[in-house]
């Protein structure tokens, strides 16, 4: 399906791209022990960049701070001019970067209700003009639902809107909270094990789903996944972390022949990975 313009967007014109996410020697430590260290990457505008590495590598550190969930011991985020480092998740929301978890975070109520939950940092109405249901108010509601069905016909959740998140299937809820995070109107997607737990026509499902929602939104994508496979399929560049230090950078192709690559997934040089 074609969405409608975002907001600031010219129509007939595709979207302006985003700009490009900035990591700069970011280390994290907790307790003494280094969880990331001096890591850097940068993700392209408009890319799909995946940040893989064995269990413990320090992936969902990352993503905790690039979402302001933590702050670095030292080192930088930017997203494009801007710093991000040591910002609030609200803040750092509402400039433009969302994200998904590895467990699914939902809510009670139907999949409209937890889309919604994602347009709350975009309503410019105040408590009071809530509270009272001024006409504006109304109108602003209504629109942010319109919006809210726009994305979930584009995550394949149409059919789903009005129905309890409860009688979702698994990877339906997963869809869920990509559609939540989309409905931020993100600039930068992040995206922490989309297809964890899936069986192979879900995972291939959604794969798609992100290469819809990159087409159509124009966003970046960063992508912590483990299966290879996918990875591969959807990746423009990777970056591989192992005990909390960048081993390598490149194309899939160039990822999947590296021997440090190879020794952090397999223990010894050997057979492709992927």
């Amino acid at each position: 399906m074609k969405l409608r313009p975002t907001a600031g967007a010219v129509p007939g014109l595709p979207p302006a791209p985003p700009p490009e996410l900035s990591v700069r020697d970011v280390t994290v430590r907790f307790a003494g022990l280094t969880a990331l260290d001096a890591v850097s990457f940068t993700v392209a505008p408009g890319s799909v960049h995946a940040l893989i590495g064995p269990n413990g590598a320090g992936k969902s550190t990352c993503f905790n701070v690039l979402s302001g969930l933590y702050r670095p011991a030292s080192g930088q985020v930017r997203l494009g001019d801007t710093p991000l480092t040591g910002l609030p998740p609200h803040r750092i929301a509402a400039l433009g970067v969302a994200r998904t978890f590895q467990n699914i975070v939902t809510t009670e109520g139907t999949v409209a209700d937890n889309l919604m939950l994602g347009r709350h940092v975009l309503s410019r109405a105040g408590f009071a003009a809530t509270a009272l249901r001024l006409p504006g108010v109304a109108r602003e509601q209504r629109a942010h639902l319109d919006r809210a069905r726009e994305i979930a016909e584009l995550t394949g959740l149409a059919g789903h809107f009005d129905t309890p998140v409860a009688l979702l299937s698994y990877g339906d809820c997963k869809r869920v909270e990509l559609a939540r995070a989309l409905c931020l109107e993100p600039r930068v997607l992040l995206l922490d094990e989309p297809v964890a737990g899936m069986n192979a026509a879900e995972r291939a499902r959604t794969a798609g789903t992100v290469d819809a929602v990159r087409a159509e939104l124009g966003l970046s994508v960063l992508l912590v996944e483990h299966d290879m496979g996918l990875v591969m399929r959807l990746a423009d560049e990777v970056t591989v972390l192992d005990f909390g230090r960048r081993i390598a950078h490149g194309s899939p192709d160039e990822i999947r022949r590296h021997p440090e690559v190879l020794r952090a997934y397999l223990g010894t040089p050997g057979e492709d990975p992927a």
